[in-house]
């Protein structure tokens, strides 16, 4: 075994607890911050400003985290983005104190530090991988978040004891644990990723950082399938997003428990990281393209089971599991796709781009999708979302000739 080998099997591990540790977090910010902007603001017509803040936050870190990363290595950036989201979940907590909800937006749009963070370890998790399994470990990254991420929606009522033991406001307690998991993130990577993998990917190469990073867009205007796998993302996270970040609501407005709640939210979790590696396997095995494919069949799937089982309990957890499982699929042969298509030397530049479109994505699906509940219902918001797993079909079956399916592989 190689030095190389060797750093990036250190490498994949680092990662993973960072991302066990970083999903704890995510599921309060899910599954509470709709609750919190609802009874903040006074209106549950503000609800889905949770979700949409904390993903247009992530789109807007996605960026500057990628240029420091480029400059500065991926130890830096990810230790920055995962403090950054701990004094997010501090503000959260004194925003709904003072009743603020000017503060409480500005916090909620600091949360998706947590996500940027997230999305770019999965990259990181890329840098010194071989071709043939770089679906496997981006997608061991990803499943490592798992233990948390579904850890973190049960959390909700004991966080809440805690909260009231220690006099806190109202749903704000399971925000003490999110900030003692992202002080371990950050230990985690400060003191973990030595040697840097994506500086020591960009010293095996001839690429140097050198002058202002590039952003990544000039990348895209030239290279069709860099295009491709940015827009795949994108639209997946959004249907994603728009579904999963209205159920909180449509479910309580049901007379559903919290913990029922937590629990639904729970699964679609596990949706999205548990069978991430047997993804990644099957994209290294098959090709990204088939993959991708699969995935935005399962998320056809759950958005069918919504609009048929908007009024069942158990239909709408069929349907955001399958939604999860959608998502994984996607996002895991889409990210694949960007690496494979991109030289190392511009890849942080693109995929910061990748994750801002991805997230800006998203915090658009999630503010419409508070407007179509609304109006729609349950069951009208996940016909609408048919639209835009419908473009990722139609796209990826254009391509996908003999030639460009044997490319993708």
């Amino acid at each position: 075994m190689t030095n190389i080998d060797r750093t990036q099997r250190r490498t994949v591990r680092v990662l993973s607890a960072a991302q066990i540790l970083g999903g704890l977090g995510l599921g309060a910010t899910i599954s509470v911050g709709a609750l919190l902007a609802a009874a903040v603001s006074g209106s549950s017509s503000w609800s889905g400003m949770a979700a949409t803040l904390s993903t247009l936050g992530a789109a807007l870190l996605a960026l500057p985290l990628a240029r420091f990363a480029r400059s500065r290595g991926r130890r830096v950036a990810l230790s920055t983005g995962a403090a950054l989201a701990g004094v997010s979940a501090a503000l959260i907590i004194a925003a709904t104190g003072a009743e603020s909800f000017p503060l409480l937006l500005f916090a909620l749009a600091l949360a998706g530090a947590g996500s940027a963070t997230n999305l770019q370890a999965r990259f990181a998790a890329t840098d010194l991988a071989v071709p043939q399994h770089r679906g496997r470990d981006l997608s061991l990254v990803v499943w490592a978040t798992t233990i948390g991420a579904v850890l973190g929606p049960n959390l909700i009522e004991p966080g809440e004891r805690i909260g009231e033991a220690l006099g806190m406001p109202p749903l704000t307690g399971p925000f003490v644990f999110t900030i003692v998991a992202q002080i371990g993130v950050v230990l985690v990577y400060w003191v973990g990723l030595r040697p840097d993998p994506l500086l020591t990917a960009l010293r095996l190469t001839t690429a140097r950082v050198s002058g202002p990073p590039r952003l990544g867009f000039s990348t895209l205007r030239t290279n069709a399938h860099a295009r491709f796998a940015v827009v795949s993302v994108a639209l997946s996270h959004a249907t994603m997003v728009s579904m999963m970040s209205m159920t909180p609501v449509h479910l309580y407005g049901h007379g559903v428990t919290l913990a029922v709640v937590g629990f639904t939210i729970s699964l679609h979790v596990a949706g999205m990281y548990a069978l991430s590696p047997v993804f990644g396997w099957l994209a290294d095995r098959f090709g990204r393209m088939p993959m991708l494919l699969a995935g935005q069949a399962l998320l056809l799937g759950a958005l069918v089971t919504a609009w048929v089982g908007s009024e069942s309990q158990s239909l709408v957890v069929v349907s955001l599991v399958l939604l999860g499982l959608g998502w994984s699929a996607s996002t895991i042969s889409s990210s694949t796709l960007l690496v494979e298509f991109v030289p190392v030397g511009d890849r942080a530049g693109v995929q910061g781009v990748s994750d801002l479109v991805m997230n800006a994505a998203g915090a658009l699906g999630g503010a419409l999708a508070g407007p179509i509940l609304a109006k729609l219902g349950y069951s009208g918001l996940g016909l609408v979302c048919t639209g835009l797993v419908t473009v990722v079909v139609i796209w990826s079956l254009a391509r996908l000739t003999p030639a460009r399916a044997s490319a993708s592989r």
